[in-house]
């Protein structure tokens, strides 16, 4: 009996590592290309989402129909003005308070906000490990980053970082609680419905590249459609079946410890003793929730 119900829950920790891990390529993958390409936040929200739609509108009869006909589309639309809310903040915030500093307020409150909205409105118990897991990883986290570089509007990318905390939160709760999250093809295309406004204030120069390698560029856009995208919020959506809204909020910081990763073994970046200390926590507060 007990193994019966513990590899739903370890398959669950492991779809939402995997979309962490993902979430943090993107991550990487976008700065690159708003620095390259001349595609500002929105810009490049629309274009994953409009690369998800499309792969799934391209695949019929993947998506299950139940019967409710317009019913449907309510959940669609708050799932997709979710994903399309904090996406677009958390690529704000990285373009002007910079990858670090923006990753690090974004995910780094996920844990705080995620669990006391757990606790006070899902009755989701905050147990010690839970407690001593979420300290754990934000200290992890701290040492990670704790030397963020500095964008052009630091004030600006910190505000947006912590709306973006915010709404990724917000769409765990509702999952959690119940609210049928799921990341399908009405789900992003009312992500893109909602962005286009916001993209087409900044004219074309926010929407259609200008700059850089065409055939980079699409491979890029096609690879954020895709993975942190597409396959990601399925994987990150089905662990939070089974998966309680503290424990996801610690394994999303996965994804700035894979940036960090990533610069070291690919940009060049120095292997510090604070990014082996906070690897080495973050791990720790994983393993101890796995046990949980």
């Amino acid at each position: 009996m007990t193994t019966y119900a513990a590899v739903p829950f370890r398959r669950g920790l492991l779809s939402i590592s995997a979309a962490a891990v993902a979430w943090g390529v993107g991550g990487s993958v976008s700065a690159l290309l708003m620095r390259g390409s001349g595609l500002g936040p929105a810009g490049v929200s629309c274009w994953r989402f409009a690369v998800a739609a499309l792969c799934l509108a391209l695949l019929p009869g993947r998506e299950p129909h139940d019967g409710r006909g317009g019913a449907r589309w309510r959940p669609a639309a708050l799932t997709g003005f979710g994903l399309a809310f904090s996406q677009c903040a958390y690529f704000g915030s990285v373009h002007y308070a910079g990858l670090g500093l923006g990753t690090l307020i974004t995910i780094g409150a996920g844990p705080v906000f995620t669990s006391l909205g757990a606790h006070l409105l899902l009755g989701e118990r905050l147990t010690r490990r839970a407690v001593a897991a979420v300290a754990l990883a934000l200290t992890g986290l701290a040492l990670l980053v704790a030397a963020p570089a500095a964008g052009p509007r630091p004030a600006l990318g910190v505000g947006l970082a912590v709306l973006a905390g915010i709404g990724q939160s917000g769409l765990t709760l509702w999952a959690r609680g119940g609210g049928s999250a799921r990341a399908g093809t009405g789900a992003f295309t009312a992500g893109l419905l909602c962005l286009l406004p916001l993209a087409a204030l900044s004219g074309p120069q926010g929407v259609l590249p200008t700059a850089g390698d065409p055939v980079v560029t699409g491979a890029g856009l096609l690879f954020l459609g895709t993975v942190p995208t597409l396959f990601a919020y399925r994987w990150y959506f089905t662990g939070l079946t089974v998966v309680p809204g503290a424990t996801a909020a610690v394994l999303l910081l996965l994804e700035p410890a894979t940036a960090a990763v990533i610069g070291v073994l690919f940009l060049g970046e120095p292997l510090t003793a604070g990014l082996v200390a906070g690897s080495a926590l973050l791990l720790a507060a994983i393993a101890a929730l796995a046990r949980g």
